[in-house]
């Protein structure tokens, strides 16, 4: 079986991770994998790196980025090309704008043949992982709505199967918003390699050391990109209110470890506010894997989200979350145990239901100020991780979803 799978770019997240890890052990005597990546713009890091350390060797479109221009045009060609060149028997396509041209390219490629005057198109099945949508919080009105249509109309007659990373996501995606129909669904959550972590106790001291954190003081970090959807204002703004409430008492530290695009102007804010001293910029760390039993807590504010990998790294590591309530973090937080002004206790997390700043700076400080609770999301978080968010689950569930595809007529087939 051979499988073309299509990701706009190669930067700093979890689907960059994502498409590596499965075209790499997706590649044995039962499947060939190919990988098409496009461009990563100025101002992201690119990870082309990972896919070397992994033994994976993509095939650039420099023509394919995440903004829509006038060169998509050249990289529907060039990835029809590299369909024409392949063959594959399933193409998969992973994030909103690989997800727009490759399904469009594989539309082609399956019907430009003189059997379709018989019926009888190319047999290739299509995939599509939404890692995360534009469906609200990145453009504006009219922008969204073309996107929604697009996803709609390609759910229904480019896609064999659509992939959403929980349950939340498919929620969102099928019944709020109406993409594709319920049959053509399956979940299956986000996968990473969970031996980078078995020495998280080990590890401890490492991020502590580097920004002289003492024992007793409490180190809340963010992880990921610096762009507007993960609105580190919003971290920032609840920070200062936090030190204000404690008046040093647990004393609290900050770290922000990516970069991205928003960068500046998250460094002008924090010296705005105040609270230059107790944030710690890192940028982007390759060795975040032993950085992040450095804290004891992760904070992640995004007005929207798939299943981030950040939340499932630090809960590998055993350190507990406090998040806003969006996409599949809602799934990884768990049964709400106890319901709050403003933010709800979780089994696994902490949950704030709105933007604002007091009610996550509230959330925030309840974490903060309870070592028990800490202790309590800390070890449910880690069992729960273990057993179900390992590299080989993830492997094995893609396979199996491979092997199923060719049961029945392909999309727009009778």
């Amino acid at each position: 079986m051979k499988v073309l799978r299509i990701i706009a770019r190669l930067n700093v997240g979890g689907p960059a991770r994502h498409v590596v890890w499965l075209t790499g052990e997706l590649n044995d005597r039962e499947i060939e994998s190919r990988l098409l990546a496009g461009t990563v713009p100025p101002g992201e890091e690119d990870m082309g790196y990972f896919a070397e350390q992994n033994g994976v060797t993509p095939r650039f479109i420099s023509e394919l980025s995440r903004e829509l221009s006038l060169k998509d045009a050249v990289s529907l060609i060039k990835i029809y090309r590299e369909m024409r060149d392949f063959q594959p028997d399933v193409v998969h396509t992973h994030t909103a704008k690989a997800g727009t041209v490759g399904r469009v390219a594989a539309l082609i490629y399956k019907w430009a043949t003189w059997r379709s005057l018989i019926g009888r198109p190319r047999p290739v099945r299509v995939v599509h992982t939404f890692h995360g949508h534009v469906f609200h919080s990145y453009y504006g009105g009219a922008k969204t709505r073309l996107f929604l249509f697009i996803e709609k109309v390609l759910a229904r007659v480019a896609t064999d199967r659509i992939i959403t990373i929980s349950a939340q996501q498919l929620d969102e995606i099928s019944g709020r918003f109406g993409v594709g129909n319920a049959r053509q669904f399956a979940v299956v959550p986000l996968g990473i390699d969970l031996g980078q972590f078995a020495n998280a106790a080990a590890d401890r001291g490492v991020l502590r050391a580097e920004i002289g954190a003492a024992d007793d003081e409490i180190v809340v970090g963010f992880v990921g990109r610096l762009t507007e959807i993960k609105n580190l204002p919003l971290l920032i703004r609840a920070a200062r209110r936090a030190i204000d409430s404690t008046a040093g008492e647990p004393k609290m530290r900050f770290v922000v470890i990516g970069d991205g695009n928003v960068r500046a102007s998250v460094e002008e804010l924090i010296r705005d506010q105040g609270v230059a001293d107790a944030f710690h910029l890192l940028g982007n760390r390759p060795d975040v894997a032993t950085l992040l039993p450095g804290l004891d807590i992760i904070a992640l504010t995004s007005r929207n989200e798939g299943t981030p990998l950040s939340l499932i790294e630090g809960m590998a590591s055993g350190v507990p979350f406090v998040s806003t309530a969006v996409g599949g973090v809602i799934d990884l937080a768990g049964q709400v145990a106890d319901e709050k002004a403003g933010f709800k206790v979780c089994k696994r997390g902490v949950l704030v239901g709105d933007d604002s700043d007091a009610s996550f700076s509230e959330g925030l400080l309840y974490l903060a100020k309870s070592e028990k609770l800490r202790q309590s999301i800390s070890i449910a978080g880690r069992a729960f991780v273990l057993e179900s968010y390992s590299k080989e689950r993830l492997v094995s569930d893609i396979r199996e979803l491979y092997r199923g595809l060719f049961s029945g007529p392909a999309a727009g087939e009778p």
